[in-house]
């Protein structure tokens, strides 16, 4: 069974920094491109950041420069860092495993940002 749980979220003051988590079992994790995505209220999911299995990074043009992604293969773990934070930032973040055909989520962290 895939499972692809998210932590770190919360509320932070604007400018303030959070690391979201995202642990993965149930899959040969090395093998996959991991992404974070986010959702705000009434908006659709977007992409925010991916890593390849080779470690090739992108980001969507609102983050860059402010988040990193990163892996650590060893503890099957995707990490989020977020710096600079906006209200603008405050979403649903979620966790996306792919390769191929398979495509898989993890059940989202709610970051606010706000004073």
């Amino acid at each position: 069974q895939v499972q692809l749980v998210e932590s770190g979220g919360g509320l932070v003051q604007p400018g303030g920094s959070l690391r979201l988590s995202c642990a993965a079992s149930g899959i040969t994790f090395s093998l996959y491109t991991m992404g974070w995505y986010r959702q705000a209220p009434g908006k659709q999911r977007e992409l925010v950041a991916g890593i390849t299995n080779g470690g090739s990074t992108n980001y969507a043009d609102s983050v860059k420069g402010r988040f990193t992604i990163s892996r650590d293969n060893a503890k099957n773990t995707v990490y989020l860092k977020m710096n600079s934070l906006k209200p603008e930032d405050t979403a649903v973040y979620y966790c996306n495993a792919h390769i191929l055909s398979l495509n898989y989520w993890g059940q989202g962290t709610q970051v606010t940002v706000s004073s």
